[in-house]
């Protein structure tokens, strides 16, 4: 069926898109009930059926059947086909992890069939839920945090054309174990083995692509097997990683969970500074200002974790040489802060379904007085990095030894 430009909307046309789909369906005896097409309708339109007669396309018999046939089928929302109808249950029950929330009060979330598709939903208690999202709105924070029935919720509120915007993300109520992630082994024991050096450990990707996740389990893994004190700066704080670990050593660790002081990333850190911890984990570099002082507090003795937004590892890093030079210092400095305090880069990205990280990685020798290619690129500003990312790849996967 081909649609000819009549001035339409594009809701009249989205109709008639959806009826050639219904009317394909029907062809085949594959329409579903999901599709709620009117039965008595269908029933007539099977008692009807009459040997097909040969019409020219253009031909009046022929108009006339499409016309009747677009009656019977325009009684379909082409959104239903796209809608669970019925409630899934209570909003904390329900498995996801982003609900998006548009200004007409619909939610979607990912359908779960392929790596990117969204679903309509409706929860039991979706007016609660909405209107919590709103009052833990504090009027200035578009990203905060809501505690909704005992689940916490990283929200993100934006204004769109039609009205306001959210995305919430629901946050679990347990840190998964590292292993259950699904790095390569070798990658998740050589991390371990970074448990008692110093420097800055970055987790890379995109949005969703699991970051925190991983950090948080690779920080639990630590205070598990190390102990330790571990300090946090969080906005909002999103895994819950505070209190008292033992190790089978019988020693403990501990960690403590904080925000931004007046959202001043840099006083938070300088404050972790102070409390000497073993392990500080800052949510995300995002600023020059906390590019340099997570730099300094991983030179300084100090096991840093982050994440950080890029693409792939050598955006990643190129992003915290470029926050470290926009903080004052000059381009040559920041390739030797950061020369000195990288440890290691880890890129996610999550596929299948159920989705599981694929990674790549680039790590420096933890022993700072010893020969290293990576840091001596770093040094050199000049980020060829492919040659050296192959080159850890194969002995990863060969189980030698990285240096």
């Amino acid at each position: 069926m081909n649609f000819r430009p009549t001035g339409n909307s594009s809701e009249e046309l989205l109709k008639q898109v959806s009826a050639t789909i219904v009317s394909s369906a029907e062809a085949g005896n594959n329409v579903t009930p999901a599709q709620n097409i009117d039965n008595s309708s269908s029933t007539n339109n099977s008692a009807e059926q009459k040997p097909q007669q040969t019409t020219p396309p253009n031909s009046a018999t022929s108009d006339s059947s499409a016309v009747k046939h677009t009656v019977s089928i325009n009684k379909i929302n082409p959104a239903d086909l796209l809608v669970c109808k019925y409630s899934s249950g209570p909003i904390n029950e329900v498995k996801f992890s982003d609900v998006y929330v548009t200004p007409d009060k619909k939610c979607y979330i990912w359908s779960g069939r392929t790596n990117c598709g969204l679903k309509i939903v409706t929860f039991d208690d979706v007016n609660e839920f909405l209107e919590e999202l709103e009052k833990a709105y504090d009027g200035e924070n578009r990203s905060y945090l809501l505690n909704y029935k005992g689940r916490n919720y990283r929200v993100e509120r934006t204004i769109a054309l039609e009205g306001v915007n959210y995305c919430a993300r629901k946050m679990p109520t347990t840190v998964p174990n590292l292993k259950d992630l699904g790095l390569p082994y070798r990658v998740y024991e050589h991390l371990i083995s970074l448990a008692g050096c110093s420097g800055l450990i970055l987790l890379a990707g995109a949005t969703g692509s699991g970051k925190s996740t991983t950090i948080a389990a690779l920080l639990k893994e630590y205070l598990q097997k190390k102990g330790g004190y571990a300090f946090t700066i969080e906005d909002p704080i999103e895994m819950p990683l505070d209190g008292v670990y033992v190790t089978q050593e019988a020693e403990l660790g501990l960690c403590k969970q904080t925000t931004p002081p007046d959202g001043k990333w840099e006083e938070g850190i300088k404050s972790a500074l102070r409390s000497k911890p073993r392990y500080i984990y800052l949510g995300e570099i995002r600023s020059p200002d906390v590019a340099s002082e997570a730099l300094r507090a991983a030179t300084s003795g100090h096991l840093v974790l982050s994440t950080i937004h890029a693409n792939n590892v050598s955006d990643a890093v190129n992003s915290l040489v470029k926050y470290a030079a926009s903080s004052g210092i000059s381009e040559e400095m920041a390739y030797e802060l950061v020369a000195n305090g990288f440890l290691g880069c880890i890129h996610q990205i999550l596929e299948g379904a159920p989705k599981r990280a694929k990674v790549t990685y680039l790590f420096a020798n933890p022993d700072t007085n010893a020969a290293c290619q990576v840091r001596g690129m770093l040094r050199s500003g000049k980020l060829n990095m492919g040659t050296i990312l192959e080159q850890q790849r194969v002995k990863i996967e060969r189980g030698l030894d990285l240096f």
